[in-house]
């Protein structure tokens, strides 16, 4: 009696998902299916809406896909407010059983995953008055954008960096760090972290054993270096000290910058106001590492963009993804077929290979800040970008 083929594969597959139900013990699969593609070529597809889709069966079964999403500030503020009066009136702080006290953004495409993207996590957190996060040190590379005037203070391998609204503030993977708020009023700071590509390699971890010397009963590492010591070492463009060990903390190819002050930030993105700008990024600066010029972490690149007004960007896609802040401004930006509008301090992502454009809607200039994995992708060799010209023609955008 002969069998078809079709009888014959499924037959098969059918005697295969039986070997695996006994299997399955020993942690091993027989494979009873290709592989299957999350996406055809995107860079093939050229309507605005989104592309690509889940896979499906047992090979694809982990893969989620993050969305384009905006989280209002006006919604989600409060619960810092919530967060805070718990730290003022409970036995004890958050910090002494969640180690901090914020909130983490969830993209509604991951699941509940805490991420906002493949690669990066993203908090928003609150310190009121005396409240100090102890002396640690972890993997993951993160950052802080300050958006209280008063932002408190991040001291990083001691040195104390004391914060405004604006600032950008680096703890790169393996930098002993501690936060605390010596104001008066409480301090409020956007965290930016690429904890989620570490944990898929499997090389998060953190330490709480400081081996030097300590402040008070909350642990603070004692200062060390002068104030501003970032600033007076590297800021002065083009200039870098030679007689100073630039490596600081274990990491390899991370800024030994540590303190971005926004006030300076906003000064030189007016000096360039009148300048052309580009058409799919405006007038735009970009976080460097003083010593190589590149990127700040080996897997994140941070930017600052000012829109002027009535300004409106071209579209781009890339295959890096981004995570924007608005510091200043009111605007709106088109992802995927969608329209965001934006006021300050929202937060919103655009996934990769998503089309994106930027408009300014407010009554005057609006500053963006930015991260993104393009670091990381340029070094797998899987960064790629694509522009949409006044005709509406793609063009290839140079890395």
């Amino acid at each position: 009696m002969t069998r078809s083929a079709a009888g014959t594969q499924f037959g098969a597959r059918a005697a295969m998902e039986r070997l695996n139900a006994e299997a399955a013990p020993l942690h091993i699969w027989l494979r009873t299916q290709a592989n299957a593609p999350a996406q055809p070529p995107w860079f093939r597809q050229t309507s605005l809406e989104a592309g690509g889709t889940i896979a499906t069966g047992r090979v694809g079964a982990a893969q989620l896909k993050p969305v384009a999403h905006r989280w209002r500030w006006r919604k989600i503020a409060p619960y810092l407010d919530r967060i805070a009066e718990i730290a003022r009136t409970a036995d004890i702080s958050p910090i002494e059983f969640a180690e901090r006290q914020q909130f983490l953004l969830t993209n509604p495409g991951l699941g509940g995953r805490l991420q906002v993207t493949s690669t990066m996590r993203c908090a928003v957190s609150i310190y009121n008055p005396a409240d100090v996060a102890p002396v640690h040190i972890h993997t993951p590379n993160a950052s802080r954008t300050i958006l209280s005037e008063n932002g408190g203070y991040t001291t990083i391998e001691g040195e104390r960096c004391r914060a405004a609204r604006g600032d950008l503030i680096l703890t790169p993977s393996g930098t002993w760090h501690d936060h605390g708020n010596d104001g008066n009023a409480p301090v409020v700071w956007i965290d930016v972290l690429d904890s989620p590509l570490m944990e898929f390699l499997d090389c998060v971890w953190l330490d709480e054993d400081y081996p030097g010397e300590t402040e008070g009963n909350a642990r603070a590492q004692k200062v060390k270096a002068q104030d501003r010591h970032s600033q007076r070492l590297y800021g002065r463009g083009g200039l870098v000290p030679a007689f100073v060990e630039h490596r600081r903390g274990f990491a390899a190819d991370a800024s030994p910058m540590f303190h971005y002050r926004g006030a300076e930030v906003r000064a030189a993105l007016a000096e360039l106001r009148d300048g052309e700008g580009d058409p799919y990024e405006a007038v735009t600066l970009r976080f460097v590492n003083p010593l190589t010029g590149g990127a700040v972490f080996p897997t994140l690149d941070y930017r600052a963009m000012l829109l002027r007004r009535g300004e409106e960007t071209r579209f781009k896609r890339e295959t890096a993804s981004t995570l924007y802040q608005v510091i200043e401004g009111r605007g709106a930006t088109e992802i995927a077929g969608h329209t965001f509008d934006w006021e300050e301090n929202d937060i919103f992502v655009v996934p990769g290979f998503s089309w994106r454009r930027h408009l300014n809607r407010g009554p005057g200039d609006a500053v963006l800040y930015a991260v993104c994995d393009r670091p990381l992708l340029d070094k797998i060799g899987q960064y790629r970008a694509q522009g949409r010209l006044s005709d509406d023609r793609v063009t290839e955008l140079a890395p």
